[in-house]
């Protein structure tokens, strides 16, 4: 239906209310419930999605039937009915949004060959894009490292930065957040999120959920704020930018029970990392989480977006929360306008979307949580839901190297002290074989296993939250009153994500001693959390290169996949900011610190984590500091940018001037040569096999976001345009060029192919000779030759971020179709709307079972009639002395909408058609 007509309303539900002095109309979920029979007891996440459909019935898009089915889920608890979904808005970050603003440009370009007019390719509804992304810690520890780090990224960024400005001028309804302002997670929580959005139609005003997509994972921290919202990748955005429905079967709904309070001394990040691996072994992929319970009076909704935020790390769509008194008290917080206050309650509670105490929806499933139980915590070393507790660390680790190493017949050889340490040997206790002296600005020590190189208090999951930034605080505060100082080794940066936390940290007295401990501002911005972490002291690069050491980054962020944070850096554990500045004081994470000195204070006496830590009563006064006022100042401007970013200047066109010379935005190919009506499709034939892959392989894997080295096939094509090495950039900042891009995928330094014998890195093996190459190499090598060609992975295949280039490159790179165990739902979404097709194997069949080597050939048949959601396709296997075995294959095709975007070879193929049939 158009955006701007009024449902057909086939229940009669358009009812009024007022609030803050104005009259609103609204979709009745109550009224609904008159002829439907009681609704109250559905999940809030699930009563959003049946108002949506209530106000966008349109008789085809949504009818009866879809609105029938969500009462049936009260009864069944689940449901196989696809729904059509239209969010409010969309929220873009710049490293998903220069891809997507490329496209649309595309799009332009396409329309206009059709003869057609381009301004037909717009966002039709709000689109705000965050450019956060970009900044990397390059400079750290002094006063100007915030100041020369923007003017890096500057002046790196000037051709993404020219062509974002563009389209903030090309396209309605679409606005900027410029650098250097905040990470778009945290702008969104505390200024763009309303939890009830409103807009005009036929002369009334529409008060309705404020509910989104977003081309980050992370987009579910908005859900702790009452809104609901989730990531996308980019080409699915789009879509919806451009008017088409977001297609997506009624979820089940995990609910999730808290009860009790944290007990002294524990953090929100402790909290979150327990919920994260209580839920991923429950398994919730593809599911919502719903929480309830009388825990939530007074979780306040900081705690509450830290908890939401982490929703893809725990493996859901969502992690939603309830409006009630707290949303209100936040809302009011971060100077939202008293208007808008009673708008949301008056609102929710209309439509009995407010948390009232004791009530208890219908969950598909149930656990439960009493955060009394909660202990400190870590998570690692290179996946979020490997929760260690704090005193497990030192074990932990160990572990690790002995796993690595080999048992040694004499441990004493390796490690000269294994047991609990005096204050006098911290140093020694961690010497081991493999340990280097190190020199740095004339002061000699030693790099041993373990060691903490980067220490960051980093990402919007924690730096939203001021309890845990003040803790932060307080801890450095204590800790240069006592003379303690950071290890010369460790890399520290603190990057908030909005300007606000400055304020507060330099208001409550803190900001100086974290400066003192190396932890200044380096940026606004996601930096280490997303691989920004910029380079490490050519000392201590050298140092974990000579020794083949394991060291440690420690961080408070939500991802430390593999390769992810630093390429030397193999073990990354995510923990709280006040953890954080306590394992830079240390310099290890071969320690327990419950029982362990970190460090010693000015006269030689040991000082211990207790010694620093403050109490719930020291928090709770440094949070009163945080005001209102902070929050107003800061957002008055944040659409401003600096002088620098309001210089740029901007073409004036509706159809974007591509340049052959630029080495960030390249027109792309995805519409050449693109018909009226799709091509048929084939059977796969005799395809080989590009990579044979095993489980967890993640979007970071597929699609590297962070540095490059000058041998790759990237650095290789960005070197003949006349790039140098120092210029690179990472490869999330050049992903407007599909160039570097397809040259990029598969390439994540710790991807294992096991086409290879124990080689790590983008390489696989060229079959027709054997040989050995980069994937990219070996690609280009088949589409030479007219050669099909397969992915083959385990279980959990595109796990992490919601990256559309780990579904465009693999397209580019001539890949039919990925066969998996099983997929983190938004990379299974992404292949099919590049038209790529997901496959899954039956239960009991897999590629070790089938004893691939990567040097068979792969046929698929079914895939040449009528595509269907979760058909079943025939896989023949052709070994290389001739022999071949057949199993079945699951189309991962899930909706009928997922089959039509398939069939016209991705989603945006079939908006463009459809817009210019419709022209």
């Amino acid at each position: 239906m158009s955006n701007d007509s009024l449902s057909k309303d086939s229940l009669n539900t358009l009812s009024s209310l007022d609030a803050g002095g104005k009259t609103f109309h609204y979709y009745s979920l109550p009224k609904a419930a008159d002829t439907l029979g009681d609704l109250n007891r559905l999940p809030f996440s699930l009563k959003v999605l049946m108002e949506n459909l209530l106000r966008n019935e349109d008789g085809t898009t949504v009818d009866r039937t879809h609105i029938d089915a969500m009462v049936q889920w009260l009864k069944d608890r689940h449901s196989e009915t696809e729904i059509q979904f239209r969010p409010a808005r969309v929220l873009m970050q710049d490293f998903t949004g220069v891809p997507g603003v490329v496209d649309l440009a595309a799009m332009r370009e396409a329309v206009k060959t059709a003869g057609k007019d381009p301004a037909m390719i717009n966002p039709l509804s709000p689109v705000d894009l965050v450019i956060d992304h970009s900044v990397m810690v390059d400079n750290f520890g002094d006063a100007s490292s915030f100041k020369d780090n923007v003017a890096i990224e500057m002046e790196r960024n000037q051709e993404r930065y020219e062509f974002l400005r563009w389209g903030q001028q090309a396209f309605d309804n679409f606005r900027v957040v410029p650098p250097g302002t905040g990470i778009c997670h945290q702008v969104n929580l505390e200024y763009l999120g309303k939890t009830v959005w409103q807009k005009d139609q036929d002369g009334k005003t529409i008060a309705y959920p404020d509910t989104l997509v977003g081309t980050d994972s992370h987009t579910t921290m908005i859900n702790g704020l009452g809104i609901l919202g989730w990531g996308v990748g980019g080409i699915e955005a789009e879509a919806a930018m451009l008017g088409q429905p977001v297609s997506m079967l009624i979820p089940e709904v995990v609910g999730f029970k808290v009860s009790g309070k944290l007990r002294e001394g524990i953090t929100a990040t402790d909290l979150v990392l327990t919920v994260t691996e209580m839920l991923r072994k429950k398994g919730v992929v593809g599911k919502f989480v719903e929480f309830y319970g009388d825990g939530l009076k007074d979780m306040p909704v900081a705690d509450r977006a830290t908890i939401a935020n982490m929703a893809p790390e725990y493996g859901a769509t969502c992690g939603f929360f309830p409006v009630d008194e707290q949303t209100i008290k936040y809302m009011r917080l971060t100077g939202r306008e008293d208007e808008q206050l009673e708008l949301v309650e008056a609102y929710a509670k209309a439509q009995g979307l407010w948390r009232e105490p004791g009530h208890e929806p219908v969950y598909t499933d149930k656990l439960e949580l009493d955060m009394g139980e909660v202990e400190a915590s870590l998570a690692g070393p290179k996946r979020p839901q490997d929760r260690v507790a704090l005193r497990n660390m030192k074990s932990s680790f160990e572990l690790l190297m002995e796993t690595a190493e080999g048992p040694a017949e004499n441990r004493e050889a390796n490690l000269e002290s294994e047991g609990g340490q005096t204050a006098v040997g911290i140093d020694d206790s961690y010497k081991h074989h493999a340990s280097q002296l190190l020199e740095m600005n004339g002061e000699k020590s030693r790099l041993d296993p373990g060691a903490v190189v980067i220490a960051a208090i980093t990402s919007c999951t924690n730096t939203s939250n001021p309890s845990v930034m003040m803790a932060a605080g307080l801890i450095a505060q204590k800790a240069v009153q006592k003379g303690l100082k950071t290890k010369p080794w460790v890399k520290t940066s603190l990057a908030p994500g909005s300007k606000v936390v400055t304020d507060y940290l330099k208001v409550g007295g803190f900001q100086d001693d974290l400066d003192q401990l190396g932890f200044n501002l380096v940026g606004y911005g996601c930096t280490t959390c997303i691989g920004n972490s910029g380079p490490l002291p050519d000392a201590v690069e050298k140092a974990i290169d000579d020794g083949n050491l394991t060291v440690a980054s420690v961080l408070s962020g939500n991802r430390n996949f593999e390769g992810r944070v630093h390429p030397l850096v193999k073990t990354n554990w995510l923990a709280s900011p006040p953890l954080v500045v306590a394992y830079a004081l240390a310099g290890n994470v071969r320690l327990d610190l419950s029982k362990d000195p970190l460090g010693k204070d000015k006269d030689g006496n040991p000082v211990y984590l207790k010694d620093l830590w403050p109490s719930q009563q020291e928090i709770a006064e440094a949070v009163e500091k945080v005001k209102t006022d902070m929050f107003r100042k800061e957002y008055a401007e944040v659409f401003d940018g600096d002088a620098t970013w309001k210089s740029i200047k901007v073409p004036e066109s509706k159809v974007y001037e591509w340049s052959d010379k630029s080495t960030y935005i390249q027109h792309p190919p995805f519409f050449e040569g693109m018909g009226e009506e799709p091509d048929a499709i084939e059977d796969i034939k005799d395809a080989n096999i590009l990579a044979l892959l095993g489980d967890s392989v993640t979007t970071d894997h597929i699609s590297p976001a962070g540095s490059f080295k000058p041998d790759t096939p990237a650095g290789k094509y960005l070197q003949e345009h006349g790039v140098e090495p120092k210029d690179f950039n990472s490869y999330g900042s050049r992903r407007g060029n599909h160039e570097v891009m397809m040259r990029g995928t598969f390439a994540n330094v710790r991807i294992r192919n096991e086409m290879l014998d124990g080689v790590e890195g983008g390489f696989t093996k060229f079959v027709p000779t054997g040989e050995q190459m980069a994937i990219y190499d070996a690609a280009m090598k088949y589409q030479e030759q007219g050669t099909p060609l397969v992915v083959i992975a385990g279980k959990e295949y595109g796990t992490g971020s919601s990256r559309d280039w780990a579904a465009k490159g693999t397209r580019l790179l001539g890949v039919k179709a990925v066969v998996a165990e099983s997929y983190e739902r938004i990379h299974r979404s992404n292949l099919i709307g590049m038209g790529v097709m997901p496959l899954q194997f039956p239960e009991g069949t897999d590629r070790k079972s089938l004893k691939l080597t990567g040097e068979e050939t792969i046929s698929i048949e079914g895939l040449s009639g009528e595509i269907k959601p979760g058909q079943t396709l025939k896989m023949t296997v052709k070994y290389q002395d001739g022999s071949t075995e057949t199993c079945d294959l699951k189309s991962r095709i899930d909706t009928a909408n997922e089959a039509v975007y398939f069939k016209h070879g991705g989603i945006l193929h079939y908006v463009v058609r459809e817009m210019l049939r419709n022209a």
